[in-house]
């Protein structure tokens, strides 16, 4: 619009429009996502390639750190030329008096060019100020004769900054709520786009040979201040699809596990000297009524033994660990032990906590603080529950295979 000019005389506001700029951000995360090799995307959990996109491609609004800004003052000669009120023979020449000159700088943090940024709020008389690093350099320079409430102006020109910073904050703040779902849609849209035209391929019954100069992957330039991200790791080697459980059919086996709450609170009695064994087997018994008798418990898999294991053919979809709660140090073991015989077919998982005499606070502030602070913890996930919670874990040496570990609490009668 103005282009370098405005930089070089402390125009602020002027120079690019930030309506333009948020929309070529996210065009530039859309071509990001298309231009992805198709096996490194599909290949790389599209939880961990959003929260890339979100980071490399969300906008920093600047803030002045006006607690850190410091001044700097000097006696010096200062240039008159332009003074209306002094009769000087030639204005073409420096006409220089004693003075006195003061500069401040503020730090701040953010991206340096949205500075240099017009927002759909602005006003004709945009501030002046020298953007040098990370800081606003303001400079004063006042002929000893004629002194100037230099505190004043300065003050004045912070308001103003401030005033266009605040237009900015609310287009950015747009664009940062919107990036997540609009990431997510552009994700999805492309694997199930690359998953039907795989399928398509495959219903050829040709071979498929890729061009040797076929491109493999696709960087975008970046202006942007602020470090960038790089992908999450995964491998560009053929994607081949896997079976999964639904998670309509886990959340079906989970209502059926919580069912068995309501049983042990309306027959306490019943229940208030069970171990483990016993109590897992009325889980089993639920659990088969529904399932068709496929739930067995004491069941082998790879290299551990579970206690609920629910198979679909030659496929384990359900495992579940049975424990009671001996302490934090426990549970961390009981995850270490699912994870140790869960395989990249184990997609959905739960440990089933029996509580016996314990608080229940105590409880679900050690078992969310273990699941955390877990090597192969990678997020939790939102599911209101007042006694369970549900996160993602990665299997044991490949953080792109994830699992869903939902743990739930159950009350025992002592």
């Amino acid at each position: 619009m103005f282009g370098s000019i405005d930089k070089s005389k402390g125009l602020l506001f002027v120079t690019h429009d930030l309506n333009y700029s948020i929309r070529l951000t996210m065009e530039k995360m859309l071509q990001e996502v298309e231009g992805l090799d198709e096996n490194r995307l599909l290949n790389t959990p599209p939880e961990d390639l959003k929260d890339y996109l979100v980071e490399k491609y969300g906008i920093t609004p600047i803030t002045l750190l006006r607690d850190q800004w410091y001044a700097d003052h000097q006696d010096a000669p200062v240039d008159v030329r332009h003074d209306p009120m002094r009769w000087i023979e030639d204005r073409s020449q420096p006409a220089m008096v004693a003075g006195e000159s003061v500069e401040v700088r503020i730090p701040f943090e953010g991206e340096r060019e949205l500075f240099y940024t017009r927002a759909n709020t602005f006003n004709m008389n945009p501030p002046r100020a020298i953007i040098d690093n990370n800081e606003v350099i303001l400079r004063y320079h006042t002929p000893a004769d004629q002194p100037r409430d230099v505190r004043s102006l300065i003050d004045q020109t912070l308001r103003d900054i401030e005033q266009h910073l605040g237009w900015q904050r609310d287009m950015i703040d747009a664009h940062n709520r919107n990036l997540p779902n609009a990431a997510e849609h552009a994700i999805r849209q492309r694997r199930e786009r690359l998953l039907a035209q795989s399928q398509r391929a495959e219903a050829l019954g040709i071979p498929i040979r890729r061009r040797a100069d076929a491109p493999k992957t696709y960087a975008l330039p970046t202006v942007k201040r602020k470090a960038v991200p790089t992908l999450p790791p995964a491998t560009t080697a053929q994607f081949k699809p896997e079976p999964v459980l639904a998670m309509e059919l886990y959340e079906h086996i989970l209502k059926v596990v919580q069912d068995m709450a309501l049983v042990m609170e309306r027959s306490p009695g019943a229940f208030k000297t069970m171990n483990e064994e016993v109590l897992r087997q009325h889980f089993l018994v639920q659990l088969n009524g529904q399932f068709e008798g496929k739930a067995t418990g004491e069941t082998f898999n790879m290299g551990g033994k579970t206690d609920i294991l629910l198979r679909e053919g030659d496929r384990n979809v359900f495992i579940a660990e049975c424990k009671f709660w001996n302490g934090p140090k426990a549970f961390g073991e009981a995850i270490d032990q699912l994870l140790g015989y869960a395989t990249w077919r184990d997609g959905k998982t739960a440990i089933l906590v029996f509580n016996r005499g314990t608080e229940t606070s105590t409880v679900l502030t050690g078992i969310d603080s273990v699941a955390e602070a877990h090597a192969n913890f990678k997020r939790a996930v939102a599911w209101p529950h007042e006694s369970g919670f549900r996160y993602v874990f990665h299997v044991n040496g490949d953080r792109n295979r994830e699992l869903i570990l939902t743990v739930l609490v159950f009350h025992v009668p002592q």
